[in-house]
């Protein structure tokens, strides 16, 4: 349950912005969507089979490309013709 503190002089928006905001972390409203309508096992299987090609796609996507490093140095190579042939 989120709860929160109000004081004396605090103000009531203030105070709602702050209970929904305990809300969404705490994923009260993410459950209460979920759990508004019944939904097939097969498409909870079929979401969440979505989502594990969804994370994989961001993970691959936002793998760092290792930069090329000089042999002389060890350094990595910077500039418009990094790791081209000369």
């Amino acid at each position: 349950m989120a709860r929160i503190r109000i004081k004396v002089e605090g103000s009531i928006d203030k105070a709602l912005r702050q209970f929904k905001r305990k809300c969404i972390d705490a994923g009260i409203f993410n459950e209460l969507k979920r759990v508004a309508f019944y939904e097939k096992p097969s498409e909870t299987r079929r979401k969440a089979e979505l989502k594990k090609e969804r994370t994989i796609q961001n993970l691959t996507r936002k793998t760092p490309l290792k930069p090329k490093l000089d042999k002389l140095t060890g350094r990595p190579i910077r500039g418009p013709f990094a790791g081209r042939p000369r």
